[in-house]
């Protein structure tokens, strides 16, 4: 049970801001992939397409200047799509305009997501040049029939060589993406893919199950996946393995060997994000409302109209606070402070004081209360918990 809401006034200089950029292109479109992705254009990417893009994202970010209301960018993401279609001179020039355009700390974390196909990167000492200094590649398997099947353009040998490249390139921080519960998965292939990425250096893995998601191919298709009780086998094989390699769980399917993803962790603390490029969605708290926004997911409109508008710009209301900000927050395992919650949904948390006291006493909750964490049961029922929040 919620009692009733009482909101107050939120100052956005206390909450850390991000930068989301998108890059709408694949080489070709993967059948379980329900992101905003597009097969290249006929002809590929050329230097042309490519300019004019990166142009459009420098005039978007530039309209949002105010958004920021003085803050500095703590980290930005660039994801895709693949963004490593786009050169390493393409960045470079990119992250100039921008650095004139907004203040980055001087800690910034730059993450590039990148796959491992041979043509689709270039030597990694380039994005270190334009100041990427973590990487995230799309692995997902070290199985080239798998490969196969999730219609991936790179092989098992492709992906650990990419691995072992960025970390001769001098990547010091490398997140290696991984999928379990794979078309007819065994619980050995599973530990095999985790064991092949953290011998080729991988020091942030993210493992997470693959999803049936509407408007994919797989949807369609309906491949065979493991059932309830070799998923159940599959994970806690994995988690035996992670934490033996000196790997920590710090959310529901990261694992780090190093710090965490900045960016990620800003997400799941319900901080703030500007977004630019095709289909991004951005977060902005205003002192008295937190607004949703997204820009057009077509490539061709989104650079039809420059700087690109936001369209679908939505205000949370206030009733929806406290699951929006929980959904994210409970996913971390150590959870929050408490004192995040007033800071970041201006609401008092007095109000979900009786549902909190419910799902502790149930140990489902950490009795502590300067944090909102779940409790190892918790965490296992997770979506059973956000429920009493809505």
């Amino acid at each position: 049970m919620l009692l009733p809401l009482e909101s107050c006034r939120m100052l956005p200089q206390q909450i850390p801001l991000a930068l989301y950029l998108h890059m709408p292109w694949c080489v070709k479109k993967c059948p379980y992939c329900d992101f905003n992705s597009h097969a290249v254009p006929q002809g590929g990417l050329t230097v042309e397409i490519e300019q004019q893009y990166l142009s459009a994202l420098v005039a978007d970010v530039a309209a949002q200047v105010n958004s920021a209301q003085g803050r500095s960018i703590s980290s930005v993401f660039v994801g895709g799509g693949t963004p490593s279609l786009i050169s390493a001179q393409g960045y470079q020039h990119l992250f100039a305009q921008l650095r004139s355009l907004m203040t980055f700390s001087p800690d910034c974390e730059i993450t590039l997501e990148a796959n491992s196909g041979t043509l689709e990167h270039e030597p990694f000492e380039g994005y270190l040049a334009a100041g990427i200094n973590r990487l995230s590649l799309g692995v997902q398997t070290f199985d080239d029939e798998r490969l196969k099947v999730l219609g991936r353009v790179h092989s098992a040998a492709d992906a650990m060589r990419s691995i072992r490249q960025a970390k001769r390139a001098g990547f010091t921080r490398v997140n290696v993406d991984l999928m379990h519960g794979l078309p007819e998965q065994t619980v050995a292939q599973a530990v095999y893919d985790l064991q092949t990425a953290i011998d080729c250096g991988a020091t942030h893995i993210s493992w997470y199950q693959l999803t049936i998601e509407p408007n994919t191919v797989f949807f369609r298709t309906q491949p065979t996946l493991p059932d309830e009780d070799r998923l159940a086998e599959i994970q806690a094989a994995g988690e035996v393995v992670l934490r033996a390699a000196g790997f920590r769980q710090y959310e529901v399917s990261a694992w780090a060997k190093e710090q965490p993803c900045r960016h990620n962790l800003n997400y799941w603390q319900f901080g703030d994000y500007l977004a630019a490029g095709a289909g991004a969605h951005g977060k902005i708290t205003w002192p008295d409302r937190i607004e949703r926004f997204q820009k057009s997911r077509l490539p061709k409109d989104y650079l039809a109209v420059q700087p690109a508008p936001a369209l679908q710009v939505q205000t949370i209301e206030t009733g929806d606070l406290p699951f929006e900000f929980l959904m994210n927050a409970l996913r971390l395992v150590d959870g929050v402070p408490s004192r995040l919650y007033t800071e970041r949904t201006g609401l008092g948390l007095a109000t979900l004081q009786p549902t909190l006291d419910a799902l502790r006493a149930q140990d489902l909750l950490q009795v502590d209360p300067s944090v909102l964490a779940t409790t190892p049961l918790g965490l296992q029922y997770l979506n059973s918990v956000l429920e009493q929040f809505l």
